[in-house]
């Protein structure tokens, strides 16, 4: 059965997607069904809030404006189903769940296969974003839980999950690929590649206790674009082992000598959590910790 949307979830949908044709494909409606309702919400407001576009539609700068007020009424309307679902201690409805790139491949595959066979109510959606961003979306409830690193989390409720070793990647013929183990300060005499910031909280805190600063040469959001450069000899880094899990066929990872890592958990804003969201935890603490 179609899920049944009011106007501002739609609304959201073409904004996201840009085309009336692409938000119905998404959302299982009709495109004349989705125009009609648009209109309908432009009348409703008395603002014109898209404009005809080459691809699709854009926002017009009224309908830019309206943005948070729509995104807090579908929050707001997401928080109310839940609350429902809770006084029935039923798991269903939608989780939404922030994650970085690393958990989102190694971890989330499994949670999404547990809710489908489990609680198949569950609507499992993950939104993709760097420290920073997941933070902000927990405070601002556009997810209802996150997973962070346990420096980011001291105004949220955290669960720790995971001790995630920090590691020195190298390329293949780089001398210190010899060692069985690097410190911080050999690996400070290189061209540095890193992480945007948001996404190096981790490798920035460590790299704060040494005195040489980083010659940072490259950086980037993607570890697959930081592998790529480390990989063709262009700098070295410091990463996590488990971001680096996928990689270990293309360059060199050696531990860190002392050895530091980085506490994986999921937050939650210091509200009551759903049922939904709890179960999500439950299984996490049973079957990932220490993954």
């Amino acid at each position: 059965m179609r899920e049944v949307r009011d106007r501002y979830e739609i609304f959201l949908k073409v904004r996201e997607t840009g085309n009336f044709t692409k938000a119905a494909e998404a959302l299982n409606y009709t495109q004349s069904g989705i125009s009609q309702m648009m209109a309908g919400l432009e009348e409703e407001l008395g603002v014109q809030l898209f404009a005809r576009a080459k691809k699709g539609v854009v926002l017009t700068d009224n309908g830019q404006r309206l943005i948070p007020y729509i995104r807090e009424m579908v929050n707001q309307k997401e928080k109310l189903r839940q609350a429902a679902f809770n006084i029935n201690n039923k798991v269903e409805g939608k989780l939404r769940i922030g994650s970085f790139s690393s958990v989102t491949a190694m971890w989330l595959p499994h949670v999404v296969h547990f809710f489908k066979e489990n609680y198949p109510q569950v609507e499992v959606q993950i939104f993709d974003g760097n420290y920073d961003e997941i933070h902000d979306w927990i405070i601002r409830g556009q997810v209802d839980c996150g997973f962070l690193s346990s420096i980011l989390a001291e105004d949220l409720t955290f669960y720790p999950l995971h001790q995630d070793a920090l590691c020195a990647v190298l390329p293949r013929e780089h001398p210190l690929a010899q060692r069985s183990s690097v410190t911080p300060e050999e690996l400070l005499q290189y061209p540095f590649i890193i992480e945007t910031p948001g996404c190096d909280n981790d490798i920035l805190h460590l790299l704060e206790k040494y005195p040489h600063k980083p010659q940072t040469v490259y950086s980037f959001r993607d570890d697959t674009l930081i592998v790529a450069f480390v990989k063709h000899g262009l700098g070295v880094t410091i990463s996590q082992e488990l971001a680096m899990q996928a990689f270990a066929n293309d360059v060199e990872i050696r531990p860190l000598v002392p050895e530091s890592f980085r506490t994986i958990g999921l937050a939650f804003a210091r509200t009551a959590s759903s049922v939904t969201a709890r179960t999500l935890l439950e299984y996490l603490q049973a079957n990932l910790c220490g993954a």
